[in-house]
């Protein structure tokens, strides 16, 4: 149906087709009168084209113009240039598609085209790849380019200070990865002065390898987080007490979905081992959540599959390309989990302080477009989700690639002999064969069975991009075998015969000659010897049938395994593809269904020998079929992930606007007689309300909220007698009163610039423990669907109220901290009146200041003593303690003016906390 759905989408692809062509035909009309340009004329064009755009020309009329001059300057800056197809793909781009070209099409030339065009606008470029080191290198080979056309280009690289990425950002055109270009905005929108952001809008992104970034990497959101408050003894005690619990009987487990759950029997046998009556008795919901990711980490993350233990510490493993993700961790308590099943340290449990998914991320840009090998099969979610419909641009030659159909095994034991039997055959021709694996075991496993039978062999499992690049761009030598997760050194072209300037660079270091000071003499020697080495094996390897790519193991994704195979094939290169399947593969056993029943009992019933393969079009159909239910189950996956952030990215926007006007100079003083008003209106609704009697009324609640609000003890006297408007005014006058005495105090510029930091603190502060509420709702959410609810349509209402709840107590927080700072005795009037304009030495109590650190679950110190001053001093900030009684207390950390956490949308001061 899902395939049905994308031909329906792609109807008109061939008439737009023919409209890139008709671009692609002007180019070549152009060409020549470009070619007799001098450099510098070249070079010029492109301030010309500048002025045209700022004129008010149309980018889709100059784009002919652009794209021929790029490709003459490409041409004679980085020896390459644009063929016709590579032209079609970079006016998909530009017309915000994505474009599905080959491996080996030349996807990283292409985007020189579409990001030069679109720079000219000079709102700045963004080019999106999957790791660092294809972005340091993009950035390097294809800014030659940039560079040659007066253009300028940014890097950005994990890690990077902040005074490096300003002008990064600053430049036309940008590299970096995607969450770099994420975790930026996040911090954009975390820091205290409007100097310190980088980023300058969000115009015009091209994603490379787009199904990877968009779609692979779109369950995980991005979240910069703090130290949070958890003990490591209870998950310790949570992972012993879910050990050695038997399936189906302690607790039910569904593989496929991901989902696991102690039945009755289990919990109970649980809660003994832990010495606790009943964990779902705990209001607060943390033990139901303890329960769950202990669960979890024993029974459904396997080491070596999902994860790795190296040097005492849980790494998580990418499972769709097997790298380590260094820096990040497993959120809601999970990875604090593993480590305790793993007994090694458990390390602190992270609160949230910002965080956004890749989806909204990437929807914030004006235009958005992409490119990869693979994106057809996920048309339907690409048009559904960003609006970014598929175009499939032909390959430069045709491709002559031979396809095999699978080979299914029924064990894996024999599978792995069968996988390991071809690479032996191939090997001794010279034939250069490529491995794909899922799962590091595996990949390890098979090494294993080469080496006891000498094939000399590269196994690449999470190891640094570069060497992994250098090894993959050697995978096509003449009988060379290599191992690599599915999706290993994307961005690198395999050469059959091998790439001349790696084999030259590994020539020098055998010769013990340093890359960095080698000579050109030797340089140039050594590329012209490697030259004549590989063209030599490039004849014996396209004798031998090109690079065949085997599989051992049929990926989740169709599109995976698609990549997989068209790392064989390059421009027109022979080649070959094999699967090697078995019917205990995780893919046939979980959702095979019942065709894969069928197809095992007819081994049987035919008596094939375990080691015979059957191989017939009903295999290939049953797997695909199997990856559809997948693939269904994944994007519902995502779609579900997107659906909550959507609630909180329109609550998201509202107070990062709201941020930004602060930072950008709003007058929050002359706000301050509205903030008032407001506030004092708002408590004496609650509590002297026209809708209560007056000997009803709660002036002790009053006056407590009022001594609260403004540090001061002595009170003016409130009565019933007085009347609600009397009240009100009293109050209201009160209050105004003090404020007039600060302002006066500390001068009108000191008051202004205390204003704006106390403001950011305070969004801050309300938002981070917002996010912390509605990471607790998420959790336990799914359960509302039991009553017969629908748990997004609760979530959105809840948020809503809570959301409600946070801008209302924001003007109070703003207005409490501000009347009850106080200046430092160390202070002198002599030095007030010398520097009117600074404020040092204040301390207030409020929310405190937060700093976000670099990777995707990040480490970020809060502080907790502060001074405030104007640009360039140093801050700190006293922080706001809440009531506190005992840990155990599901109340202990609840804030008095925070919504009280039974539900009953009251503060906490007027409901459970009146009594403490």
């Amino acid at each position: 149906m899902a395939g049905l759905f994308s031909k329906i989408l792609s109807l008109g692809s061939d008439k737009e087709l023919k409209e890139f062509q008709k671009v692609a035909d002007r180019v070549n009309e152009l060409g020549p009168g470009y070619a007799k340009m001098t450099t510098d004329e070249l070079a010029g064009l492109t301030a010309k084209f500048k002025e045209r755009v700022a004129a008010g020309e149309d980018l889709d009329h100059l784009m002919p113009e652009a794209f021929a001059a790029v490709r003459e300057m490409s041409d004679r800056t980085i020896g390459m240039r644009h063929f016709d197809v590579q032209v079609i793909g970079a006016v998909a781009l530009h017309k915000g598609m994505i474009a599905e070209m080959k491996t080996g099409e030349g996807k990283t030339l292409v985007s020189t085209l579409a990001g030069y065009l679109n720079a000219l606008e000079g709102k700045g470029v963004h080019i999106v790849t999957v790791n660092d080191y294809l972005a340091r290198r993009d950035s390097e080979w294809m800014g030659q380019l940039y560079h040659a056309m007066g253009m300028s280009v940014g890097l950005l690289q994990n890690g990077m200070p902040l005074p490096a990425k300003q002008p990064a950002y600053a430049a036309d055109v940008t590299y970096g990865t995607n969450s770099e270009f994420g975790f930026d905005y996040l911090r954009d929108n975390m820091v205290t002065r409007a100097a310190q952001r980088v980023q300058r809008g969000h115009h015009y992104a091209i994603v490379d390898e787009v199904d990877s970034i968009l779609i692979d990497e779109a369950r995980t959101p991005l979240i910069i987080s703090g130290a949070g408050t958890k003990s490591a003894t209870t998950y310790r005690d949570f992972a012993k007490a879910v050990r050695g619990l038997t399936p189906d009987v302690d607790f039910e487990m569904d593989e496929a979905k991901h989902t696991i759950m102690a039945t009755d029997d289990g919990l109970k046998k649980i809660e003994k081992r832990l010495g606790i009556d009943n964990i779902y008795g705990d209001m607060a919901g943390q033990l139901v959540n303890h329960l769950q990711q202990a669960l979890k980490a024993e029974y459904l993350f396997h080491r070596d599959q999902q994860y790795v233990v190296t040097g005492g510490e849980v790494k998580i493993v990418d499972e769709f390309t097997g790298r380590i993700m260094e820096g990040r961790r497993y959120s809601d308590g999970l990875h604090q989990a593993i480590e305790a099943k793993e007994n090694v340290q458990v390390l602190e449990e992270n609160q949230t302080l910002a965080t956004i998914t890749l989806q909204n991320y990437f929807r914030l840009y004006d235009k958005l477009s992409g490119m990869t090998g693979t994106a057809m099969t996920e048309d339907g979610e690409f048009r559904e989700i960003y609006h970014l419909p598929v175009q499939e641009i032909p390959p430069n030659r045709p491709v002559q690639r031979v396809d095999h159909d699978d080979q299914i095994y029924r064990s894996v034991e024999y599978k792995f002999q069968a996988v390991a039997n071809d690479i032996e055959e191939r090997h001794k021709k010279g034939q250069p064969v490529l491995v794909g694996t899922v799962t590091i075991e595996n990949s390890e496993r098979l090494s294993r069975l080469l080496n006891k039978r000498g094939i000399k062999h590269e196994v690449l499992n999470a190891k640094f991009h570069e060497r992994e690049a250098a090894i993959v761009a050697q995978a096509g030598r003449e009988g060379a075998v290599t191992i690599a997760t599915n999706m290993a050194g994307r961005g690198t072209d395999i050469l059959l015969g091998g790439n001349p300037q790696v084999l030259a660079e590994e020539t020098l270091i055998e010769q013990g000659v340093d890359l960095a000071e080698a000579t050109d003499e030797q340089r140039a020697e050594a590329i012209a010897a490697a030259k004549k080495t590989c063209e030599v094996e490039r004849e014996h390897v396209v004798e031998a049938g090109g690079l065949c790519v085997i599989g051992t193991e049929r990926h989740e994704s169709r599109r995976i395994d698609n990549q997989l195979r068209g790392r064989s094939g390059r421009q027109g290169d022979p080649g070959e593809t094999q699967f090697y399947l078995s019917l205990e593969d995780d893919l046939m056993r979980l959702f095979g269904g019942d065709r894969m029943d069928r197809i095992g009992a007819m081994m049987q019933r035919y008596d094939m020998p375990p080691d015979m393969p059957l191989q017939a079009k009903m295999v290939s159909k049953a797997v695909e079929s199997a990856q559809r239910k997948i693939e269904e189950i994944n994007f519902g996956m995502r779609k579900n992930v997107l659906d909550y952030d959507d609630v909180m990215n329109q609550q998201r926007q509202v107070i990062y606007q709201e941020r930004n006007r602060v930072l950008d100079g709003e007058d929050l003083v002359g706000l301050m007689n509205d903030v008032m008003d407001s506030c004092v209106t708002d408590i004496c609704d609650q509590c002297v309300s026209t809708d209560l009697k007056p000997e009803d009324w709660d002036l002790d609640g009053l006056k407590e909220w009022l001594e609260d609000l403004t540090g001061v003890k002595e009170l003016p006297e409130l009565t019933a007698d007085m009347g609600r408007e009397k009240i009100q005014a009293t109050v209201r006058e009160f209050v105004g009163k003090l404020y007039d005495e600060r302002a006066e105090e500390l001068g009108a510029d000191a008051m202004s610039n205390l204003c704006q930091q106390i403001m950011l603190r305070v969004i801050d502060t309300r938002w981070m423990s917002y996010l912390q509420e509605m990471d607790y709702l998420k959790l336990g959410i799914g359960l509302r669907g039991f009553g017969q609810r629908d748990p997004l349509v609760e979530y959105k209402q809840e948020a809503f109220r809570a959301f409600t709840l946070l801008v209302q107590a924001l003007y109070e927080d703003f207005l409490r901290t501000i009347l009850r700072i106080q200046v430092a005795s160390a202070r002198t009037q002599a030095a007030k009146q010398e520097e009117p304009d600074r404020l040092a030495g204040a301390t207030y109590s409020g929310p405190t200041e937060v700093d976000g650190d670099q990777g995707q679950r990040r480490s970020t110190r809060i502080a907790t003593t502060s001074n405030v001053a104007r640009d360039g001093e140093e801050e700190k900030a006293h922080k706001h303690t809440p009531y506190r009684k005992d840990e155990s207390d599901p109340y202990a950390n609840v804030g008095r003016n925070d919504p009280c956490p039974c539900g009953s949308g009251k503060k906490f001061k007027n409901c459970h906390g009146r009594q403490r």
